[in-house]
């Protein structure tokens, strides 16, 4: 593949010989879906579900629109296992790698999709011998192993509602999720693995059931990875291996339930700003359209390729990209159990050499640390297997892009930014590779069907380049469909800001090009003396300096400014400086990227950030530090407690 260089206006257009190859050719073809979508919206969502989904009945309508509530593909019936396995297992793809995986200690496993069908089949056959049926609820909580996917699938083809909850959650994170979604079963492991360690899953489920304050759950079915001992509570719990031996002859076969298009599929929890989770529901129908067009129009898949996205399944990238988006286009798709950093900086890169993998999907988080440990980790393997590149979690700074789309692309593999939430199923803003020119640091332009806006605070659209709030004007497939059990929360969060549009609650703008750029979270957006300043704005300029790996920007109150910009900055190995000097030079620094407005009043140097275990930094526990120096609310998703704790420490003594 040709090497794609920038124009003089910093753009890098598609090369020819990508283009040539492309399922979606130029921006002419690009216009052209876009322009049928937005013309004829049903019709358009209507020809690429006949065309990319099996359906056992067709609809009557494609889109009840009652807002805010939408039903999709009115009257039809479908099963999302059935389109990810059966149709593929009967089809040239039966021996085909559908999911390649990679443990943490070493361990492969290379499962086809003949093979995948029969291991879901029986463990559905599992879950009926339990009583369990459609419409009933369950909770998965389990490492990154094939059979996590296979619980998932293994649910969805009986029309068992479920709920993945990331293994680094607390036995009260699990607790509350179990109690809101009234769930029957929880699918759990002894444990996995992460950074050589084992992290126990078992004692966890326990200590959440403790008490009786779970009574809708009958059975817990635990799987064994590590072999470690755990306590067995008779008469709920079971071990998966056993059940399975205890199948007769006939289960490796479980007919897919015909379920209607607006069955729920799954509920993922996510954070919410009363500080109880929130339940992000999905269906069946609309929801498996949107991604697995995605999943071609944006990864422009080819039946060779293999996919890897690094998401951990618990978050929602990780289930509409690791598991229902590549499996219903029928995809290899890869899933590694660990960490990036383990045992080796280079994990993520030996991974890629060693898989060929095609194309790789994962976070601007993760790209800047891998940055932070030097170029020569990622030369010293081979990645020529790679065409194509993905980011994804939060803005890419462009100097973060840079370097990826140079390092680890080598300057072939366009780069395809994506923007979406847990609550819209699927990506909303992101380029097609084979037609879309980049701009480092955005995500370019919506997909067919998305029709974004950017309005002020009372809902007004404002003129190209202009801050202001992203919002949606029309109802896609792959919507979040509810608050599970709050529907009152879920008008007001999301459909009241700006009457008939669905408000993001993040902050962008859109240049007179229409590409759109992601400039954060609304409450990471800072008031500085009247200016409207991105935290993404000013981590972007401090990451340009040659000294800096990684920032993480909040506002912090000020009694004349309103709010004053401080910064937490990690250096690149090697570049240890006398701190306050260094500090004089990176406020000047922001002041000559931005403006004298952005300069940082204050800036700390740390060693590490605080992130979630996905690698998203967490800026609201910056937020408290450096306004109360106190850290409240749930911290069970941080990789490491210790950072918290230096930081703080670190005020102190200030």
């Amino acid at each position: 593949m040709s090497t794609t260089e920038k124009d003089p206006h910093g753009v890098y257009p598609p090369s020819p010989e990508f283009v040539r190859h492309a399922h979606v050719q130029g921006i002419d073809g690009y216009r052209d879906l876009y322009r049928r979508a937005e013309q004829d919206p049903e019709a358009f969502w209507g020809e690429i579900a006949s065309e990319q989904i099996h359906w056992f009945e067709k609809w009557t309508r494609v889109l009840d629109w009652q807002p805010p509530f939408a039903h999709w593909f009115v009257g039809a019936k479908t099963n999302v296992s059935y389109n990810c396995l059966d149709r593929h297992a009967a089809s040239h793809r039966k021996n085909k790698i559908a999911i390649l995986w990679e443990g943490e200690p070493g361990e492969h496993r290379h499962i086809t999709y003949q093979e995948l069908l029969r291991l879901v089949c029986r463990f559905a056959n599992v879950l009926k011998a339990r009583g369990l049926k459609a419409g009933d609820r369950s909770i998965i909580y389990m490492p990154m192993v094939p059979e996590l996917a296979v619980a998932m699938l293994a649910c969805a083809r009986l029309g068992i509602t479920h709920s993945v909850v990331f293994g680094g959650f607390s036995a009260e994170a699990l607790k509350a999720r179990i109690q809101d979604l009234g769930a029957s079963v929880v699918i759990t492991c002894d444990g996995g693995y992460r950074r050589g360690k084992e992290v126990a899953l078992k004692p966890a489920v326990d200590e959440a059931l403790a008490a009786g304050e779970c009574p809708t759950i009958k059975d817990v079915i635990v799987y064994k990875r590590t072999g470690s001992n755990v306590s067995m509570t008779s008469g709920r719990d079971s071990w998966w291996h056993e059940l399975d031996a205890a199948l007769p002859d006939s289960a490796d076969f479980c007919p897919a339930v015909e379920l209607d298009s607006e069955h729920p599929l799954y509920v993922l929890y996510t954070s919410g700003t009363t500080g109880k989770p929130k339940g992000i529901l999905h269906m069946t129908g609309g929801y498996l359209t949107h991604v697995t067009a995605t999943m071609k129009w944006v990864f422009d898949l080819k039946d060779s390729d293999t996919f890897w996205c690094s998401a951990d399944i618990g978050w929602v990238t990780g289930h509409s990209y690791v598991v229902y988006g590549p499996l219903s286009a029928g995809a290899t798709t890869l899933m590694y159990e660990g960490a990036p950093d383990y045992p080796q900086f280079d994990r993520f890169w030996k991974i890629i050499a060693r898989h060929r993998v095609n194309t790789f999907y994962t976070s601007p988080t993760a790209i800047r640390a891998l940055i932070r440990q030097g170029d020569q980790w990622p030369e010293a393997h081979d990645l020529s297997s790679l065409r194509l590149l993905g980011s994804v979690g939060e803005p890419i700074n462009p100097a973060a892009w840079e370097w990826y789309y140079r390092v680890i692309g080598k300057g072939r593999c366009p780069i395809v930014d994506t923007w979406w939430q847990t609550e819209t199923g699927g990506m909303l803003i992101a380029p097609m590779p084979g037609a879309v020119p980049l701009k480092p640091g955005s995500g370019t332009l919506p997909m067919p069907g998305v029709i974004p806006d950017i309005v002020d605070f009372h809902g007004y659209p404002v003129e190209p380049g202009r801050e202001g709030f992203l919002i949606l004007r029309r109802p896609w497939p792959g919507m979040i469909r509810n608050i599970w059990g709050d529907p009152e929360r879920f008008k007001e969060q999301y459909w009241t800001k700006v009457p008939g549009a669905y408000f993001t609650g993040d902050a962008a703008r859109c240049d007179s090009d229409g590409y759109y750029w992601i400039l954060g979270r609304v409450d990471d957006v800072m008031n500085v003396s009247g200016h409207r300043l991105s935290t993404m704005e000013v981590e972007s300029a401090l990451v340009k300096h040659p000294f800096v790996a990684e920032a993480a920007v909040v506002g912090k109150p000020h009694e004349i400014t309103g709010q004053a910009v401080c910064c937490f900055v990690t250096l690149k190995k090697g570049h240890a400086s006398e701190h306050e000097k260094l500090g004089k030079e990176l406020r000047q620094w922001v002041a000559h990227e931005i403006g004298a407005f952005a300069r940082p009043e204050e800036i700390r140097f740390t060693d590490a950030l605080p992130k979630t275990r996905s690698g998203k930094i967490m800026r609201r526990l910056l937020r408290e530090i450096v306004s109360s120096n106190t850290v409240s609310g749930d911290v069970t998703t941080l990789e490491d407690l210790s950072v918290i704790a230096n930081l703080a420490a670190q005020t102190d003594e200030d």
